[in-house]
């Protein structure tokens, strides 16, 4: 989990925040530095249901199949969908210019 997601995960620790890594693989230690609490679910892209149900708001960010399928999931949830750098135009997501308007975005849909 490296990347944005280990991105994501330093900003949070920075800001004082706890941090939750939802691992794709069967170990402990494919979570970055910056994660917390790991849950492995050795389940691979599956465990993106587990992520669209868990979440309050989803904030996907650039992203391949994998991110797709988080946002497709998040939207069937009924969560709010924050798009940031995203190759895709979906219908029921919110576009943002900066993290840091996402994450004001994600905030604001969820108060």
């Amino acid at each position: 989990m490296r990347g944005v997601m280990e991105a994501a995960c330093r900003g949070c620790k920075e800001e004082g925040g706890k941090t939750v890594g939802i691992l794709p693989g069967p170990s402990v230690n494919e979570a970055n530095p910056y994660v917390d609490i790991a849950i492995v679910t050795d389940m691979g892209h599956a465990r993106n249901a587990i992520i669209a149900a868990s979440c309050d708001a989803a904030i996907a960010v650039g992203g391949e199949y994998g991110t797709l399928s988080e946002i497709a999931l998040s939207i069937k949830n009924g969560k709010p969908v924050i798009i940031l750098c995203s190759k895709w135009d979906i219908e029921g997501t919110i576009p943002a210019h900066s993290a840091k308007e996402a994450v004001d975005m994600a905030f604001k849909q969820i108060n």
